[in-house]
This record gives C-alpha cells, sequence and structure tokens, in this order.
C-alpha cells in the first residue's frame, strides 16, 4: 500500500500559501499517496499529534477553487524553532516527531513557508539521514518578504507587490486632495529586506505621479536627513507620499522604530517586533517643520488581500507545491523547490530544485543598482522585474457582496 504524506504550513501567512497547498495536496492524490494529512499550526502542532486527514476537508473541485481563492494559512500556522539533534535534549524532540511520522505512516513531509520553515526541513532531513529514515522532506517556499536565496521570488511576494501597488495609487490620490501642506507617511513590511516597499514604485504610470520616496533597510537611515529630504521636496510640491520599511535602521544597526517608547516583543526566532516606524517618523517630522503629517501601517493587509491577488502569483504557488510532490515522488529529500525566471518578455518562469543549505538562514536582498544613485527611488531594472509578478487577478467567489473563503472549522 502506498505511503501517506503531510504538508503543513508555517510563519507568516500570504494570500496564495493555501494556492500551495492545493499543489501539494492534488499533486499527492495523482501521484497515488494513501491518505494526505495536514499538521494543524505546523510542526508546533504536529508535536502535539494535531492533525487531520485533508480528504475528509477538500473532498470536491469546489473545495479546491475556494482553497486557491482564500487568504492566509488553511491549516494554521506556528513560529516554532527546532531545536539542535546534536544534543540529547534536542534529539527527543526529533525522536518524539518520528514516531509520530512512523504512526502515521508518513512517507513525504512538506512544508510551505520562508526562511525558518526551510531551517526546520533542513533539520528534519539531516535527521532523518542520520537515522536512516525514507521520509522525503521538501521545502515549498512562501514569503511576502521576498527574500529567500536561489529562488527568482517567493509566491506571495506578487500579490503582496499587486496590494501595495494598488494602494499607493489610492493614498497618492487622497493625499493630495487640499493642494496644502501634508506628510504622508506608509509603513509597509520588510525587516531586512525591501522588497514589499520597493513595489510602492508599481503605483507610478500616466495616471499616477507615484511615491516621492522610498526607504529600504538596505540603505542606512538618518532621521536627520530625512527631515531635510522632506523640508526640501516641500518646497516644489507641498503634498508627498512616502514609503518607508518597517525594518529601516540607522548606521549603528538599530531600528528606527526602537526610538519610540513602544515595547516591542521577541518572538520564537528572536526577532523583534517591528512597527511604529512611520508613527515615529511622522511625529518627528511635524515636531520639525511646519507640516500636518499623517502615518499609516499596512500592517498585515498586505499579506492577507484576497480580493487584490495576482493571478501570476495563484499559478507559481499551485505550481511550486505541486513540483515539491514530483521530487519527493522521484526520491528527493532536503531540497527546495525554487522558481528560475526565463524571460521577462514575454514572462515566463520554470521551477528547479536546490539544497536546503542554499536557502536556510540566508537572506536575499534588495541590489542598490535598482535604486537610483540618491537611494530614494527604484531603478527600471526592478520594475522589469515587479512588473510580471503582479499581472492579472483571480477574483474570488462572491457572496451576498462578499467573497466566500474556505476555512477550518475548529476540531472538538
Amino acid at each position: 500500500m502506498a505511503k501517506n504524506a503531510i504538508v503543513g504550513q508555517s510563519g507568516g501567512p500570504t494570500s496564495v500559501i493555501n494556492a500551495s497547498l492545493a499543489g501539494v495536496y492534488e499533486s499527492c492524490k495523482r501521484r497515488g499517496a494513501g491518505r494526505v494529512y495536514g499538521m494543524l499550526h505546523g510542526v508546533a502542532g504536529l508535536l502535539e499529534r494535531r492533525t487531520c486527514v485533508l480528504d475528509d476537508k477538500l473532498k470536491t473541485a469546489l473545495d479546491i477553487e475556494l482553497l486557491k481563492r482564500t487568504p492566509s494559512s488553511y491549516l494554521g500556522s506556528c513560529r516554532y524553532k527546532l531545536p539542535d539533534w546534536h544534543t540529547a535534549e534536542g534529539e527527543a524532540v526529533y525522536v518524539q516527531l518520528f514516531e509520530i511520522l512512523k504512526e502515521l505512516d508518513i512517507g513525504y513531509f512538506f512544508y510551505i513557508g520562508g526562511n525558518d520553515s526551510m531551517d526546520t526541513i533542513g533539520k528534519l532531513a539531516d535527521y532523518g539521514a542520520h537515522i536512516g529514515s525514507d521520509i522525503r522532506f521538501m521545502g515549498v517556499p512562501k514569503t511576502i518578504d521576498n527574500d529567500l536565496m536561489v529562488t527568482d521570488h517567493t509566491p506571495g511576494y506578487g500579490s503582496a507587490a499587486k496590494y501595495i501597488g494598488v494602494v499607493m495609487k489610492e493614498i497618492i490620490r487622497d493625499a493630495t486632495v487640499y493642494g496644502t501642506k501634508y506628510v504622508t507617511i506608509v509603513e509597509i513590511m520588510g525587516r531586512n529586506a525591501g522588497w514589499l516597499t520597493a513595489a510602492a514604485a508599481l503605483a507610478k504610470a500616466e495616471d499616477c505621479e507615484g511615491v516621492d520616496m522610498i526607504c529600504l533597510p538596505e540603505v542606512p537611515f538618518n532621521v536627520d536627513h530625512f527631515v531635510e529630504k522632506v523640508e526640501r521636496m516641500q518646497k516644489e510640491k507641498p503634498s508627498i507620499v512616502i514609503a518607508v520599511s518597517e525594518g529601516v535602521k540607522l548606521e549603528d544597526g538599530r531600528y528606527v522604530c526602537e526610538l519610540a517608547d513602544d515595547v516591542h516583543a521577541v518572538d520564537a526566532f528572536g526577532h523583534k517586533a517591528l512597527t511604529g516606524t512611520a508613527r515615529f517618523l511622522a511625529n518627528t517630522v511635524a515636531r520639525r517643520l511646519d507640516t500636518k503629517t499623517r502615518c499609516i501601517e499596512l500592517s498585515t493587509l498586505q499579506r492577507c488581500a484576497g480580493h487584490l491577488t495576482s493571478r501570476t502569483d495563484i499559478t507559481e504557488a499551485y505550481q511550486v507545491g505541486g513540483a515539491a510532490v514530483k521530487a519527493a515522488f522521484e526520491g528527493v529529500t532536503g531540497q527546495m523547490v525554487a522558481l528560475k525566471r526565463i524571460s521577462n518578455s514575454p514572462y515566463q518562469c520554470t521551477t528547479e530544485l536546490h539544497p536546503i543549505s542554499e536557502v536556510a538562514n540566508l537572506e536575499k536582498k534588495v541590489p542598490l543598482s535598482w535604486m537610483n544613485e540618491n537611494h530614494t527611488q527604484m531603478t527600471e531594472d526592478f520594475l522589469a522585474y515587479a512588473r510580471p509578478l503582479i499581472q492579472a487577478e483571480l477574483t474570488p467567489l462572491y457572496i451576498a457582496g462578499l467573497p466566500h473563503h474556505i476555512y477550518m472549522k475548529p476540531q472538538k
């Protein structure tokens, strides 16, 4: 009898992560897997034996279509860091995990996530090899941050970039109605890589003048210089709109948001919660210059706006799920599926495999060559890279005027 498969979702959700889940599930069934289990809340939930049988949840073609069009993580997520298995205490966790996988008769293990999730796949594959397990462990890329190495881009980024481009156009229209001095600072996600904030440049077109300044984490930030730039810009244009990454840092490495008095919690991976950057800068500008200011935090909206997903993004998210299954059933383990761009015009992209060691715990930054000399705007090279990723739409299924989603009902 065919071995079973199991799939989990980890880290921050995206609006297309469920398309990857659909790709894994349908490909597993086509290739003859027994049952396909879902981890409820990732590896953390698996350790508590919290699983479901996806065959019992996704029964019709409509369920799959709804899954593709439903944002966030259908199976639930977690931010759990697997310990080092070389220690006695750490190895006990792996022994427990592999016992659970054996009980479920798992032959194929898929984890959809970003940097930290690929670290999990790498550790599980290494331990599996250490004990002679025949389970295949595959990483399926996901992150709106677009900061995974070796892949041209990550599923989730295109839709988040589309949302940011759309919203920035609308904010720009709103910000200029009064013709008076006004500074609008929009805070966009991005801890150490500014791919999302760079997407604000997509707003510029024949019908939109675009944002006036873009601030990325890749460029050391100076508050005094920032205020001076704002003052100079307002002499030519009273109302300006600025896109700033939540993770912009001072030259000494501190995040700008740490200059505020806010409390910043730390997650399981030691990542400091970043918020308040736009508010701090807006307050600073208002205090130093004679101008009104407004701060806007896009926050989780940029990762869960299912009504503004990119069809390109959903298609590729589904494809990487299927490619991971194909590789696993052909005997591959300890690798991640990556997207490889063949051309921009026409846009063509395929998949390839890379060892997890080339991905886990590494970050891909925005090339500074894709910014102008002043590091305040993106160049045409970035726009040529990003524009294909936001193309087309997959409209939600609307019922009573609202998008209809599929969700995991709480288990009793």
